[in-house]
């Protein structure tokens, strides 16, 4: 499918004539094949705005930064098309030639076989490089590179090109929906976009089929949850109870029954029970075995690939020498000063990132006791379930602007860290972005999960927040608000996310390629007769050279960040489904669901929507894996504080075996009967009328409740009636809470290393192999020493 060139190959190439080589170990079909595919195409492509020569300032710098190229021996292309010039752009073998010497004498980099051919995706890279590090000289003595000439306007956009050829079989085997339940075409993927991109699908690929267990399990603890959902005393008590609730606001809100939240009951119900314990633990350790099962799986692919022991840096420094022999090493700088900037700025931003937390529970707590006082029957009567929708849909939209902000702010911290690396500057902007996302997305959650109804106070001493009460949680528990929000973040963010992801470049894709079509037909002839030498080889003519570049030019544009963003994206959504899958077991269905299309989604858009990505060669995922194992380890304690602390499963415990009827000698009656009622505790209220329908409540002091004419109401707490203090009930409940977070902790840590130290890291194939492979070039390394170059023995 995928060719590699020779140095025989790119001699052809470069001299562009159809004539053949004289090696006679070559095949002569196989040789022409090559020699006409590298000679119809060009390694890269420098597109720039047409304009008079001798007025814009721009041009000089245009000629400048071409002859700096052609001083490397580059060959330059250039055809003017409307109001564009296009640049073709073809290196010199001798930059293969001498890549591939140092990759033999390298540590680290001298097993990926490169020395021995080249692949076009590794030709793109290597030039990319070379034309991102190539610059004019300034008048102060600087260099201006290809970047700040693109931000300056000399040149508009740089690409490389799709092989067409080559892109026509990853359609078929791989970029189609028809495929979506075939495997991946990992190595063909691997020699057209690099090794970054095919361990991304490698790795998405592993996560997809290890999440089918895992939404098999959620799948089960609900419809577990629904089975009861009739017949569960706890419903029951709610439903059909005559219990009056306190005002959950001042002054706007009115006493409430909480029979009224019936559907409510039955909805916590189904997202905390006795099976979303064990859902967590599993969760928990499915994380790990998933980690450990994809360093296996990686351990295979790179050792086929020969990329085992490759280092981004050493490669970096090989290519530094092949752009320029003369070079100097890039310093490692270390600053303090710079360190402890960065860090001031960084806490600055977490800040600013909290703040806005605060700011949206700010709105949810002034948009309840607002809508309940609506004129709208359907507003008041669902005033704390609508602001907690629109509090989780704000958030949504504070998630998608704040990316933005994140990135700005991590780019130029990385920037001013200055790193010696495009590897370090990488992982730099890797850890900035992630925390930073992580606070965006997860910080609102983190308070619904332990703060809410946790922090608010009593009656007569109530927390408030701009003059409102904050929120109370329901009778039935606090955990069905975290199961929303949840729902609403991940349901818009993966929904909204898909949909823009590939319709916007589909549009521009369609809008752009109609500029192309009046070409095609020209094109048709040239193939048959102006595009042919007497030889017989292919060489395009302008017209055609045009045509295929226009298609390029015409697709969306890709970046570094294209990849990045896949992965950012992917990480998130790993991140919901472990850290608080206790509150929503069927967010690994929905996972499982998104990442079935985001596979077809990614592979339709690089190959048919966007331009080409320069290809990467690397040997693993990068800084994502030890962000993965963080991530794996918040799981652990998110999952246990839920449980311990947000749900009903401890009171609910507590209940059963030591203050329910069946702890008092009653196994005839539901043990959990009178739970409801349990852990409520009562107040006393003043009520006046101030107008139609609208009432006033005042809480008073319990000493002169039998002095004035008052009415009681219940809300969720252990506290005395006397003076509503803490009861010992709250402090035993408290401790078994603490005790079982400590428990499901350790146990959990336990499993996880047992499962970590069970799946070894590397299959013993993949290190046999490798063992052979270095056994193999040490003895012809000594033959070669003995008896000479191509002995054989």
């Amino acid at each position: 499918m995928f060719f590699k060139a020779t140095e025989e190959n790119m001699e052809m190439s470069e001299k562009g004539n159809g004539q053949r080589s004289t090696d006679p170990l070559l095949p002569s079909m196989y040789e022409k094949d090559i020699a006409q595919r590298l000679q119809r195409t060009f390694d890269y492509v420098l597109v720039a705005n047409k304009e008079n020569d001798d007025e814009d300032p721009r041009f000089p710098k245009r000629k400048a930064f071409l002859d700096a190229l052609k001083e490397k021996r580059f060959q330059v292309k250039e055809i003017v098309y409307d109001d564009k010039t296009f640049y073709g752009l073809q290196a010199p073998r001798e930059i293969f030639e001498d890549y591939q010497y140092l990759l033999k004498v390298s540590d680290s980099c001298n097993w990926c076989g490169d020395e021995k051919g080249i692949t076009q995706a590794n030709r793109i890279r290597i030039i990319h490089f070379i034309l991102y590090n190539t610059g004019i000289k300034k008048d102060d003595g600087g260099k201006e590179k290809l970047e700040e000439l693109i931000q300056k306007g000399v040149f508009q956009t740089t690409f490389c090109l799709h092989e067409k050829k080559d892109q026509k079989i990853l359609r078929e085997k791989w970029a189609q929906w028809s495929a979506v339940f075939k495997d991946q075409p990992f190595d063909d993927i691997k020699l057209y976009f690099g090794e970054k991109v095919a361990l991304y699908y490698l790795w998405l690929s592993l996560y997809t089929k290890t999440l089918i267990p895992a939404a098999v399990l959620g799948v089960v603890i609900f419809l577990y949850a629904l089975a009861f959902f009739n017949t569960s005393s706890l419903i029951k008590e709610v439903c059909e109870s005559n219990i009056t609730m306190c005002p959950p606001c001042d002054k706007r809100c009115g006493v409430w029954q909480l029979s009224d939240t019936c559907t409510y009951a039955k909805v916590s119900h189904l997202f905390d029970n006795e099976g979303t314990v064990a859902f967590a633990m599993f969760m928990a350790i499915w994380a790990t075995l998933f980690l450990e099962l994809w360093k296996r799986h990686r351990a295979k692919y790179v050792s086929s690939w020969k990329v085992f022991d490759w280092c981004e840096e050493e490669e970096e420094l090989i290519m530094d020498i092949v752009n320029d022999p003369n070079c100097e090493p890039k310093r490692f700088i270390h600053s303090y000063w710079r360190s402890t900037l960065v860090l001031i700025l960084v806490t600055v931003m977490l800040m600013v990132i909290l703040g806005l937390t605060h700011a949206l529970v700010v709105f949810r707590v002034v948009a309840a006791p607002l809508m309940s006082d609506s004129k709208w029957e359907f507003l008041e009567a669902h005033a704390n379930t609508l602001a907690l929708l629109m509090g989780a849909v704000l958030h949504y939209i504070t998630i998608q602007v704040m990316t933005k902000v994140n990135r700005c702010v991590s780019l130029k911290l990385c920037e001013l860290e200055k790193l010696n690396s495009v590897a370090a500057k990488e992982r730099s902007f890797t850890v900035k972005m992630f925390t930073f996302q992580f606070f965006t997305l997860f910080s609102s959650l983190f308070y619904v999960a332990f703060f809410l109804g946790r922090v608010n106070g009593h009656p007569r001493n109530y927390s408030r927040l701009a003059g409102f009460r904050l929120e109370e949680c329901h009778p039935s528990g606090c955990l069905t608000d975290l199961f929303i929000q949840m729902a609403v973040i991940m349901l818009l963010k993966q929904t909204i996310n898909n949909i823009l992801e590939f319709t916007v470049p589909w549009v521009k894709s369609f809008i752009r390629r109609k500029t192309a079509k009046r070409l095609k037909r020209q094109c048709g002839r040239c193939y048959r007769k102006a595009c042919r030498s007497e030889q017989g080889s292919v060489e395009r003519c302008d017209t055609c050279k045009i045509r295929d570049w226009l298609r390029n030019y015409h697709l969306d544009n890709s970046d570094a960040f294209s990849l990045f963003n896949e992965f950012l994206e992917m990480v998130i959504q790993f991140s919901f489904t472990t850290i608080f899958v206790a509150a929503f077991p069927l967010a690994p269905l929905l996972a499982l669901i998104n990442n079935i299309w985001e596979i077809r989604l990614d592979a339709i858009k690089m190959t048919r929507l966007e331009r080409r990505l320069i290809p990467r060669k690397t040997n693993d995922i990068g800084v994502w894996m030890q962000v993965l194992e963080v991530i794996g380890v918040l799981a652990v304690i998110a999952n246990g504080l839920v449980i311990g602390i947000s749900s009903d499963f401890i009171p609910r415990l507590v209940y059963r075996y030591h203050y329910g009827p069946c702890s008092r000698g009653s196994p005839s009656t539901d043990c959990m009967e009178g739970y409801i009622n349990d852990t409520l505790s009562v107040a006393f209220l003043l009520t006046e009328k101030i107008g139609e329908n609208k009432y006033n409540h005042t809480f008073i002091d319990p000493v002169l409740r039998n002095q004035v004419n008052v009415s009681q109401c219940s809300y969720r707490d252990y506290r005395n009636t006397e003076d509503y203090s803490l009861t010992p009930k709250f402090w035993f409940v408290l401790a078994v809470r603490f005790a079982f977070v400590i428990l499901f902790e350790h146990v959990v840590v336990v499993c996880k290393f047992i499962a970590a130290w069970f799946v070894p890291g590397s299959p013993m194939r993949v290190k046999n192999k490798r063992l052979d492979d270095k056994m193999k070039r040490l003895k012809d390394e000594l033959r070669e020493k003995r008896y000479g170059k191509g002995t054989v023995v």
